[in-house]
C-alpha cells in the first residue's frame, strides 16, 4: 500500500525482456534504500513492484505480462524517468490517498497549459475507467496522488502545483503521452457492493419492487 506522495525520481537502467515478462533494473536516485529488504514493495511510476535484488543505488524487479499490458512498461525505454515511493509503514503519514499500486490502465494527455504558477493537464481516460473518476475525487497518475478538479465526459483536469512538479516526473509530460492510471479504490468497492446488492435482491427474498409488481403495495 502507498500514499501517492513521491519520495524520489529514479530512472530505468536496464530493461530485460523475458518472453512477455520484463526484468527491470531501476536506479533509485535519492530514495533511501537502507531499510529495503528482498520482497519489499516499491511503487515505480505507480506500479507496485517487488524487490528481487537490492543494489547499492537501485533495485531489480520482475514485471508480469499482465502488468506490462496495462501500464507504460510496454513502451518505456532505458533512461525513462520514474516516480518512486516505498510502501507505507504504520507510522507513515497519509498525505495523499490510499494507493494500491495496481494500475487499472492508461490515460492520455490531451492538453497542457499554465495557470499562474501551476500547470493544468487535461487527460482522457478509457471509457471503462472514466466512470470511476469524480470531481474533487482522488486519482493516481504515474503513482502521484492528485485531486480531480474538473470532469467532462471521459476527460478530466488536474492542477499541479510547483512543489509537486519539482518532485515528480509530471513536468516531462506532453500532449499525446500516456500515463499509468489508478482510480480511487473506494469507487471500485462501492460499485461491487451495489452490484452484489442488486443480485441478492433479485434472487433472494422479496423487494419492494417485487411487492409493487404483485399488487401488494402501491
Amino acid at each position: 500500500m502507498f500514499t501517492g506522495i513521491i519520495e524520489a525520481v529514479g530512472h530505468l537502467r536496464r530493461i530485460e525482456r523475458r518472453g512477455d515478462d520484463i526484468r527491470l533494473t531501476v536506479a533509485s536516485g535519492k530514495l533511501d534504500l537502507s531499510d529495503v529488504q528482498l520482497g519489499d514493495s516499491i511503487a515505480t511510476n505507480g506500479v507496485c513492484l517487488t524487490v528481487v535484488e537490492r543494489l547499492t543505488d537501485g533495485y531489480v524487479a520482475d514485471i508480469s505480462a499482465e502488468t506490462v499490458s496495462l501500464t507504460g512498461f510496454n513502451h518505456y525505454q532505458v533512461g525513462q524517468a520514474v516516480n518512486l515511493e516505498k510502501a507505507v509503514t504504520p507510522s507513515t503519514r497519509l498525505g495523499g490517498h490510499l494507493v494500491s499500486g495496481h494500475v487499472d490502465g492508461q490515460a492520455r494527455v490531451v492538453e497542457v497549459s499554465a495557470r499562474g504558477q501551476a500547470t493544468e493537464y487535461w487527460l482522457e481516460a478509457p471509457q471503462a475507467l472514466a466512470r470511476y473518476i469524480a470531481h474533487k475525487g482522488s486519482i493516481a497518475i504515474d503513482g502521484v496522488s492528485l485531486t480531480v478538479n474538473e470532469v467532462s465526459g471521459e476527460r478530466f483536469r488536474l492542477t499541479i502545483v510547483p512543489h509537486t512538479s519539482g518532485e515528480t516526473t509530471l513536468p516531462l509530460l506532453k500532449v499525446g503521452d500516456s500515463v499509468n492510471l489508478e482510480v480511487d479504490q473506494i469507487a471500485r468497492y462501492l460499485e461491487r457492493l451495489m452490484q452484489q446488492t442488486e443480485t441478492t435482491q433479485s434472487t433472494v427474498g422479496v423487494s419492494l419492487a417485487q411487492l409493487a409488481r404483485a399488487g401488494f403495495i402501491r
